[in-house]
């Protein structure tokens, strides 16, 4: 249902590093870019993840409420995903681990405050 997801930032280059290293583990490239956004995704594939400059040119701000979950292999992945984000402007809003019976994930947000999580259903 979901085609891609953009979201919004004020130094696209800070952001290119955070959301290239995230699409690395992922097996995700870059599929199309500007000088004012990047998207990573496939042809045909899975929603992808834009980032932007806001078209208006107002500072980019976090929606509240708003997060964007990538789906993960295994729960190694997760954990790597939840070190790379950290490692890379990052911060933690919860560690890896169990949620509830059937979901695994970890929660972090990129250095403009997007709200991201790592999952694994099952």
């Amino acid at each position: 249902m979901i085609g891609y997801v953009t979201l919004g930032t004020s130094d696209l280059e800070r952001g290119a590093v955070f959301y290239d290293a995230i699409a690395k583990e992922l097996g995700t490239p870059r599929m199309m870019e500007t000088d004012d956004y990047i998207a990573w995704g496939k042809m045909d594939g899975p929603a992808g993840v834009a980032l932007t400059k806001p078209f208006d040119g107002n500072p980019a701000t976090v929606g509240n409420g708003v997060m964007v979950a990538f789906q993960a292999k295994d729960k190694d992945q997760v954990q790597r995903l939840h070190d790379i984000a950290l490692a890379n402007g990052g911060s933690c809003e919860g560690a890896p681990g169990p949620r509830g019976d059937n979901f695994y994930a970890a929660y972090f947000r990129d250095p403009d405050g997007n709200k991201l999580n790592a999952f694994l259903m099952g």
